[in-house]
């Protein structure tokens, strides 16, 4: 029995589809079924704003310039509060208990969508897409990061930006090619799915042992490692040993007083990591990712060109799964800062011919070069989804030096969505 059940965790492999891994892919799978939500839920906005402002095939009321601003505005005040909350709650009532309450906000903004009767229920629904949306940055790559073998934590942690990059995608297609009331009703399918499956999973191993719950951390630690509950852990040296030592290391850090003072906030390296964040997060949000997430569909119809402009959303979406697919094969190769600054690079040469175009090119050049917009927006997602998107929030979590990196993250985050809001 004890050759059989070290068998069981010496089985080491790279691939994530090791057996050893199995719980721990299912859960990660799990909690990025609300990350593919949020995306569908951002995703679903352009089509949709340009349907209000073209025809009257949807809700019978009409957007304001300034009202459209607004919805796409108050996500970034949702995400600022859901920041908030989930980093408070987080430690408080659990990981499990956060990914439950992440699908609420969402399901609740789908049923407020379908009943839209002014512009006041879409304000409301983006709001809270936005807490969702917020708490999803915070709770998902917590729980990753605790429940993952170290071998595979990286590509666990690599979905949550592929699966929302699908998830714009699908929220391109359903908008553009279903009929307003039929979305809500697929879309709230994919929370509640969630919600079902996130019930199969215990809390993770490091929140129960800072609760002192030694025996329930045993099992979770057990669980994720797709080691039966027959099995005893004392036959076990390797699990034994391992899941010692991660209680030795909770407990010592929960004994120890991790009080900041200022100084942990101005000496040389924290200042170095917060200047370094700001940066980046500020490089992410002037990019313009943000904006051509929600406004693609009009930023192409005001180009002229006579290619659909959903159509040409649709497109975008494809390309910006293509380049966060190919900046997770190239990143270990070439590192974070060279594809940070070829991406910004690329975004600001993609950015300035489409201006020169939009504001010089004569209407027979228009004419005649119509599909050049959809050229160089290629470009410019591609270029933006390569490093200024997919590698801007794991560098900062890299340069985190100070007593609690989570504090000055979620400070960073709280900047982000700032720059939203603005």
């Amino acid at each position: 029995m004890v050759v059989a059940a070290k068998d069981l965790i010496s089985r080491k492999s790279l691939s994530i589809l090791n057996i050893n891994y199995r719980y721990q892919l299912f859960a990660a799978l799990t909690v990025q079924l609300i990350t593919f939500t949020h995306g569908i839920s951002t995703g679903w906005l352009s089509p949709t704003l340009f349907h209000l402002q073209n025809d009257h095939t949807a809700p019978d009321f009409t957007l304001s310039v300034t009202e459209i601003s607004w919805i796409g505005s108050l996500f970034g005040l949702g995400s600022l509060l859901g920041n908030i909350m989930f980093g408070v709650l987080l430690d408080r009532i659990g990981r499990k208990w956060c990914m439950y309450m992440l699908a609420l906000p969402v399901i609740c903004a789908w049923f407020l969508i379908y009943f839209a009767k002014t512009h006041v229920y879409l304000y409301v629904a983006r709001f809270l897409i936005g807490i969702t949306g917020g708490g999803n940055y915070v709770v998902v790559p917590i729980f990753i990061s605790e429940i993952a073998d170290p071998s595979i934590r990286g590509a666990l942690s690599s979905m949550a930006m592929l699966m929302l990059s699908f998830g714009i995608l699908a929220g391109y297609i359903m908008s553009t090619y279903l009929d307003y009331y039929v979305n809500p009703f697929i879309i709230v399918i994919f929370p509640l799915l969630y919600l079902i499956a996130a019930t199969q999973f215990p809390e993770t191993p490091q929140h129960l042992l800072r609760k002192h719950k030694i025996s329930d951390a045993r099992e979770s630690f057990k669980f994720y490692r797709n080691i039966p509950k027959t099995v005893e852990a004392n036959s076990m040296p390797e699990l034994r040993t391992a899941f010692e030592e991660l209680k030795d290391n909770i407990l010592k850090a929960n004994g120890k007083s991790e009080k900041l003072q200022v100084d942990d906030f101005f000496n040389k390296e924290a200042l170095r990591a917060f200047f370094t964040a700001i940066m980046l997060v500020s490089l992410n949000q002037l990019s313009g990712s943000f904006a051509i997430v929600n406004y693609l569909s009009d930023i192409f119809a005001h180009t002229g060109t006579d290619i659909d402009p959903n159509t040409c959303t649709i497109i975008m979406g494809v390309v910006q799964i293509l380049g966060t697919c190919f900046s997770m094969i190239v990143v270990d190769r070439v590192g974070r800062k060279v594809l940070l600054l070829c991406s910004a690079g690329g975004t600001a040469l993609g950015y300035t011919s489409f201006g020169i175009y939009v504001k010089f090119a004569s209407s027979e050049i228009k004419l005649q070069y119509n599909w050049l917009p959809l050229v160089i927006m290629t470009f410019v997602i591609f270029a933006t989804s390569i490093g200024l998107l997919a590698q801007v929030f794991t560098v900062i979590v890299e340069t985190l030096p100070i007593k609690k990196p989570k504090l000055l993250a979620a400070i960073i985050d709280y900047a982000h969505n700032l720059f939203i809001l603005n």
